[in-house]
C-alpha cells in the first residue's frame, strides 16, 4: 500500500513537520494586528503595513524560489525558508519600532514564501501520482488542525497588557520552524525530480465520433508544429503552458473569492450588516476550521476517482450558495438568530469547499508540470495565491469602507460562479491522468497497461488507453510520432507504463 499511495516514512515526516510549524504559526497569526497596533502602540496604519509586508516579501522571493528548487532541490530551500521564518518570528517578539516590525515581517514573509513551494515539491517527490491527492489532503488537514490548536493555545497565553506574553508566543513560533527544519532534514530525497522526460500537456479528446476525433487531430497538428520551436524555460515555460495559465487564473479567483475575504470584506460585512458580535465572528471562524477537520477525509473519498475539474466546478457552486447565505443574513428581514446561523453556515460551507480543493488543485499543479520544472510550477501557483491574498483584502476592505456591501456581494458571488465556468474550461485542456490523478503502471499494483501500437512518423494515430481503475471504458487520444530523436523511421512501442517517469525513487518510503 505504501508503494501505491506514497504514505511512507519520508512523507510522514514532512507532514508532521508541517503540522508542527502550523501549530506555531497559529500561535501568532490571530494576534499580529493587536500586537503591532495595541501592545507596541504603533497604530493601525503600522499594523496594516506589517500585514502588507508579508505579501510584498513573498512576491519578491517567489520568482527565485522556483528556480532554486529546480536547480538545488526542495530540501535546501525548505531549510533556508524555515531558518528565515524562525529568525523573523523571533525578531517580531522584540521589535518595538515600526521599522523593526516591518523588517521582521519581511524576513518572516520571505521564509514562509520559500517554505510553501519547497514543501509542496517534497510531497510530490515522495508520493506516487495515485496517492498524491491523499498526500495533499493530509497536509491541508494537519495544517488546519495545527493552526486551530495553535490559535486556541495562544489565546490562553496572550495578554494584551503584557508584552512578555507576546514574546513567548513569537519565541514558540520560532522554535516550531526550527523543529520543522530538523524533521524535514532527516528525509531522504532522490537526487533529482521523479523522471527525466518532461511531458507536454495536451488537450483531451473532444468526445466520441468523427467531430471529436477531427478536433483532436487538429490540436495535435498544432502541438506538433509548436514542438519544432525551442522549448521555453523557467517561468516563461510555466506561463506558456495554456493549461497552467488557465489554472493560475482559476487559482487567483479561488483565493480572491474565499481566503482573501476572511479578514476584510466578509468580516466587515458580518459585523456591520449582519450585526454579529466579535465573539460570534470567532465562532464562525471556528466553524470553518471544524468543517475542514470533520469533512476532509469524507470529502476525499468522494473526490477520489472523479474528474478534478468537475470537483473544482462544484466548489464554485458551494461557495455561491455560501455567499447567498451571507447576503440573506444581512439583507433579508430575518430573525437575528437565523441571521447568525446563516453567517456561520457561510463559513462552514467555505470550509467544505476548501476540503474539496486540497486533494485537487495542488496535485493538479504537480501533474501539469514537467519533471524539470516542478519547483517553478509550484512557485508560480504560490505567487498567484499571494497576489490574490494581497488584492482580495484590499478590494474587500475598500468596498466595506465606503459601505458598498451590495456591489461587494455581487462581485464575490460572481467570482464563485466564475470558478465553476473556469474549471469546466480547464477540464477541456487536461489529459485523463491529469483529470483523475491516477496513472496506470505495470507490475503488481498496475490497474492497466497501454497496448502496443505502431506510431507513424508523418501522421498522428489513435492510441487506445485502457483504463482499469473503476472499470471505465477505453478512450482514444491522438499523439504525434516520437522516436526520441526528433525524426527517423517509425517506432513500434511495446506495452509500457503510462507516465512511468512520474514515479518517485529514493524517498525513503519504507513504512515505520
Amino acid at each position: 500500500m505504501d508503494k501505491l499511495t506514497g504514505t511512507g516514512s519520508a512523507l510522514r515526516r514532512i507532514q508532521i513537520g508541517n503540522a508542527l510549524s502550523a501549530f506555531g504559526n497559529g500561535f501568532t497569526v490571530p494576534y499580529l494586528f493587536i500586537y503591532v497596533a495595541r501592545v507596541r502602540e504603533l497604530g493601525d496604519l503600522a499594523a496594516g503595513a506589517t500585514l502588507a509586508a508579508f505579501a510584498v516579501a513573498a512576491l519578491l522571493v517567489l520568482p527565485f524560489t522556483g528556480r532554486a528548487i529546480d536547480q538545488r532541490g526542495p530540501l535546501p530551500v525548505a531549510l533556508a525558508g524555515a531558518a528565515a521564518a524562525s529568525a523573523g518570528a523571533l525578531s517580531f517578539g522584540f521589535a518595538a519600532t515600526a521599522p523593526t516590525v516591518l523588517v521582521s515581517a519581511g524576513v518572516m514573509g520571505a521564509g514562509l514564501a520559500m517554505l510553501q513551494p519547497a514543501l509542496a515539491t517534497m510531497i510530490v517527490w515522495c508520493s506516487t501520482p495515485a496517492g498524491r491527492s491523499r498526500a495533499f489532503a493530509t497536509q491541508f488537514f494537519l495544517a488546519n488542525l495545527g493552526l486551530g490548536l495553535g490559535g486556541l493555545t495562544g489565546g490562553l497565553i496572550v495578554d494584551e497588557h503584557r508584552a512578555g506574553s507576546f514574546v513567548a508566543l513569537f519565541t514558540t513560533e520560532a522554535v516550531m520552524f526550527l523543529v520543522l527544519a530538523a524533521v524535514v532534514s532527516t528525509v531522504r530525497l532522490p537526487r533529482s525530480a521523479p523522471g527525466v522526460a518532461p511531458h507536454r500537456p495536451v488537450a483531451a479528446s473532444g468526445g466520441p465520433g468523427a467531430r471529436g476525433a477531427a478536433a483532436a487531430r487538429l490540436r495535435v497538428r498544432r502541438r506538433s508544429a509548436d514542438a519544432a520551436a525551442p522549448a521555453a524555460d523557467g517561468m516563461r515555460a510555466v506561463f506558456a503552458d495554456p493549461a497552467m495559465l488557465l489554472l493560475c487564473v482559476l487559482g487567483f479567483v479561488l483565493f480572491f473569492a474565499c481566503y482573501g475575504q476572511f479578514e476584510a470584506g466578509l468580516a466587515a460585512y458580518a459585523v456591520e450588516v449582519t450585526r454579529v458580535s466579535p465573539s460570534t465572528l470567532g465562532m464562525a471562524l471556528a466553524a470553518n476550521t471544524a468543517a475542514i477537520v470533520v469533512t476532509q477525509y469524507a470529502v476525499l473519498r468522494f473526490v477520489e476517482g472523479r474528474r478534478r475539474s468537475r470537483v473544482i466546478a462544484l466548489v464554485g457552486m458551494v461557495w455561491t450558495v455560501a455567499w447567498l447565505a451571507a447576503a440573506a443574513s444581512g439583507l433579508l428581514p430575518v430573525a437575528h438568530a437565523l441571521a447568525v446561523g446563516l453567517l456561520i453556515s457561510t463559513y462552514a460551507l467555505f470550509g467544505v469547499g476548501e476540503a474539496m480543493l486540497s486533494p485537487t488543485v495542488a496535485p493538479l499543479v504537480a501533474d501539469l508540470a514537467p519533471a524539470r520544472l516542478i519547483g517553478r510550477y509550484n512557485a508560480a501557483f504560490a505567487l498567484v495565491k499571494q497576489l490574490a491574498l494581497a488584492v482580495g483584502p484590499a478590494v474587500g476592505g475598500l468596498l466595506a469602507a465606503v459601505g458598498a456591501y451590495l456591489p461587494y456581494l455581487v462581485l464575490v458571488t460572481g467570482c464563485s460562479v466564475g470558478i465553476s465556468v473556469l474549471a469546466l474550461r480547464l477540464g477541456r485542456r487536461l489529459t485523463r491522468d491529469q483529470e483523475y490523478g491516477t496513472v496506470p503502471t505495470t507490475g503488481a499494483d498496475s490497474p492497466g497497461e497501454v497496448p502496443a501500437v505502431a506510431v507513424a512518423a508523418a501522421e498522428p494515430v489513435a492510441v487506445a488507453a485502457v483504463v482499469g481503475a473503476g472499470g471505465a471504458g477505453p478512450t482514444t487520444a491522438d499523439v504525434p510520432a516520437r522516436d526520441g530523436a526528433g525524426g527517423g523511421p517509425p517506432v513500434t512501442a511495446a506495452a509500457v507504463p503510462a507516465r512511468a517517469d512520474r514515479e518517485p525513487v529514493g524517498c525513503g518510503s519504507a513504512a515505520v
